[in-house]
């Protein structure tokens, strides 16, 4: 039976100044790096074995994959990086305060931006200041790849070739798979693997360090999901 393992990202330091963070840089906070280790040591405890790690390309979601994989005795794992494994792209609000921002908009459009499943935020140009068109990990894309901002259905659209691609053929490979990465990420992908409903998915959280085990059916459907 295959198995696949999602973990969320331990806190980074945005998240504790809780800004908008997306496909900003930012690392973890030393409460996300504890986090990620607990995690580690739970998939430890579980007695959990991973043939592959996929994580993105960011460095809050890489730092975790490794964490969790040396807390299992495990950092000898061959791990694949993929911008399509990045968070959701929160255009021009990345940086920006939450409760600020709630405060000039109103509490009402920040919680459509930031919970609606087909509603882009505002859009970042790809000459705008902290705009991954300028970033070098992104070079190899075609320009019209990287988002000037993401809803969760682009997320999702985005993410989906490497499913299909990469962590699907793991899987009926019957290998035991983790995937660190990040909220909506990680939702996104929930949502095709569970056949989650547009409007139910908004309700899906996942927290922060606490892995989550998919026991899989050989066609991949859901047998059993819980938390460690």
């Amino acid at each position: 039976m295959p198995k696949l393992v999602f973990s969320r990202h331990g806190l980074s330091e945005w998240n504790k100044l809780n800004q908008f963070t997306g496909w900003a840089d930012v690392d973890l906070a030393p409460e996300g790096v504890e986090e990620a280790k607990e995690g580690g040591r739970k998939i430890k405890e579980a007695g959990i074995e991973f043939d592959v790690a996929y994580t993105s390309v960011l460095t809050r979601a890489i730092k975790t994959c490794d964490y969790i994989l040396e807390e299992s005795d495990q950092l000898w794992v061959p791990t694949v990086k993929s911008w399509r494994l990045n968070e959701r792209h929160y255009g021009k609000l990345q940086g920006l305060n939450k409760k600020e921002t709630a405060e000039k908009y109103g509490d009402e459009q920040v919680h459509i931006w930031r919970r609606s499943y087909d509603v882009l935020p505002p859009l970042m140009e790809a000459t705008d200041e902290g705009s991954a068109a300028q970033d070098r990990r992104y070079s190899m894309l075609d320009p019209r790849d990287i988002p000037g901002g993401e809803n969760l259905k682009v997320t999702l659209e985005r993410a989906l070739p490497f499913w299909q691609d990469e962590i699907a053929p793991a899987l009926k490979d019957n290998k035991t798979v983790l995937v660190a990465a990040h909220g909506n990420s990680l939702r996104a992908l929930a949502k095709h693997i569970e056949g989650i409903s547009d409007e139910d998915i908004m309700d899906l959280e996942i927290p922060t360090g606490q892995p989550l085990v998919y026991e899989l059916n050989d066609d991949l459907t859901v047998a059993k999901k819980y938390y460690l």
